[in-house]
């Protein structure tokens, strides 16, 4: 479950950050979507809630490749979370 790529295909991979949520149950169903359309993604600070004692004050962002930021969108938006994705800087 958004497992990142293997390091050495990394180098050329930018990043976009398609959510930030503090709701655990959104950033669930956004990884299993990307899991299940093969979109490649990452979750940053996922286990930032042992530092904060689980009062979901700092948001979880899920990021995806750039290449497929769009296909994601899509993907988000279809499925009725159009409203929670991240403003489009391209």
């Amino acid at each position: 479950m958004g497992e990142p790529p293997d390091p050495s295909e990394e180098e050329d991979i930018v990043w976009r950050e398609l959510i930030r949520a503090n709701d655990a149950v959104l950033v669930s169903a956004v990884q299993a979507l990307l899991d299940a359309a093969h979109i490649p993604h990452l979750t940053f600070d996922q286990n930032m809630s042992v530092l904060e004692g689980s009062i979901g004050m700092l948001p979880r962002r899920i990021l995806v490749d750039d290449e497929q930021a769009a296909r994601a969108r899509r993907l988000l938006t279809d499925a009725g979370l159009g409203h929670e994705l991240r403003p489009d800087d391209s």
